[in-house]
């Protein structure tokens, strides 16, 4: 019932921080960019110094590195920059306020003098992330092509990005919040309708237990109505990728054909149901089949003088197998069965439902199906109704047994009588609820 495919991305902090992610991805290599570009810049300012002298041999290839000498202390003795190095002694090169002019590369010279590693990834990145949020404004290029055209990219970047990311963050905002201003206006009549009728406060708390258990469930969307206006191959495809998984977790449709998933598909409701709450009480006609998703349902049967069998029903279980044998029944009667106990939702309860004419019409038109006794055992193993009765003669079973073995468990003839009385009294009551289904 929950959604599991694009679940990431339902809430808000998900949706905001992969935008940030991506955001923060482009400054990178903004950044990254305009740090190499600063660099050649530098190197341009160092064939510039050299050529003025004549004794200069510069040479700026990867085997040996570039040594600025003028970052070493005065006081330094013998050659600091080793001897696989190119000594570079031109300082004004490095000057932010120098005669060569960096234009949008001048903040990039503290990093290219820099030894810290930390220093030359992190700072490329804040000016990529500042370049970017500002649509390039602070931007200050020289007359040099490649530098005008790195900052029209640069603005035309942030453009792109404040568009497509940051606006998609506004439109998933408005999207959530309208969606939640949705739930505000339905709870706020509910407690206006709820106030004016007088409910009790009980009836008040379980109300508001069950719409936000619904909303947690269902996203605050029913489904349902979503397509319902769809052409009908097109909603039995969507019912078919939403529900088949589920209806195939259920041990009664193991057994069933493509053909026969897909009516079914066609026809499901989802249900939710909050604990405590009672799906149906006994005497109650049957008006749908109900399959458990996830949760636990406590089914309550009523016996004679106060004798209550109870056992409970888990994820993949059902309910309302009356129903089933009413649409299997010949002749058919049209009143609907009565349910023979009380279920009451031990947890939050997800699960799915057949009306009893979508029931019918798949059971009739598929008989030749629901009619093979393989079904008919499935049916009958899995049915609560059934494993209800078989608890009940096997305990029915071990008291003869123990009786028959090791004689009454009170010595006192009276008390011997009245056990005896006891268990015919067993007897009778446990083999009328005996189920009547198509098996018969």
């Amino acid at each position: 019932m929950q959604k599991v495919t694009g679940y990431i991305f339902g809430t808000i902090w998900w949706g905001f921080g992969l935008n940030l992610i991506a955001y923060f991805i482009a400054s990178h290599v903004a950044g990254g960019c305009w740090y190499v570009l600063a660099i050649q810049r530098v190197a341009s300012c160092l064939r510039q110094q050299c050529a003025r002298n004549e004794q200069c041999k510069l040479s700026l290839s990867c085997s040996e590195e570039v040594c600025y000498q003028f970052l070493f202390p005065a006081e330094a003795v013998g050659n600091t920059c080793g001897g696989n190095s190119t000594n570079v002694i031109g300082k004004p090169c490095l000057e932010v306020h120098g005669p060569f002019n960096y234009g949008i590369y001048q903040w990039a010279l503290p990093v290219v003098s820099s030894n810290s590693v930390a220093v030359k990834i992190l700072y490329p990145i804040f000016w990529g992330l500042m370049s970017l949020s500002t649509f390039g404004n602070d931007l200050e290029p020289t007359s040099h092509w490649l530098e005008v055209m790195f900052s029209i990219c640069i603005v035309l970047a942030g453009l792109m990005l404040f568009t497509l990311l940051i606006g998609n963050i506004q439109v998933f905002l408005h999207a959530v919040m309208a969606k939640k201003r949705k739930m505000q206006l339905r709870c706020r009549d509910m407690e206006w309708w709820m106030k004016r009728r007088q409910l009790p406060s009980r009836l008040r708390q379980r109300v508001r237990h069950y719409e936000r258990q619904k909303w947690a469930t269902l996203g605050g969307e029913d489904e349902m109505e979503l397509i319902k206006d769809l052409p009908e191959g097109l909603r039995r495809d969507i019912k078919r990728f939403l529900c088949l998984d589920l209806i195939k977790k259920v041990p009664l449709f193991h057994n069933l054909n493509d053909l026969i998933l897909d009516n079914i598909c066609d026809r499901v409701k989802p249900l939710v149901f909050s604990k405590d709450e009672k799906i149906i009480r006994e005497g109650d006609p049957v008006q749908r089949m109900v399959f458990v998703v996830r949760g636990r349902i406590k089914r309550i049967q009523s016996l004679s003088k106060g004798v209550v069998a109870t056992s409970l029903i888990e994820s993949g279980g059902f309910l309302g197998d009356e129903l089933l044998s009413w649409c299997l029944r010949r002749p058919f009667i049209d009143r609907l069965p009565a349910s023979s106990a009380t279920f009451v939702c031990v947890e939050p309860i997800e699960a799915f439902s057949l009306d009893s004419n979508h029931l019918k019409y798949i059971t009739d038109h598929f008989r030749y199906k629901f009619a093979n006794e393989r079904l008919k055992r499935t049916a009958r193993y899995y049915s609560s109704n059934w494993r209800t009765w078989a608890a009940v003669n096997i305990q029915l079973g071990w008291r003869r047994y123990r009786t028959r073995t090791r004689g009454p468990m009170i010595s006192a003839a009276e008390n011997g009588n009245s056990s005896d009385r006891r268990l015919l009294q067993y007897a009778a009551m446990f083999m009328s609820i005996r189920p009547h289904d198509h098996l018969e």
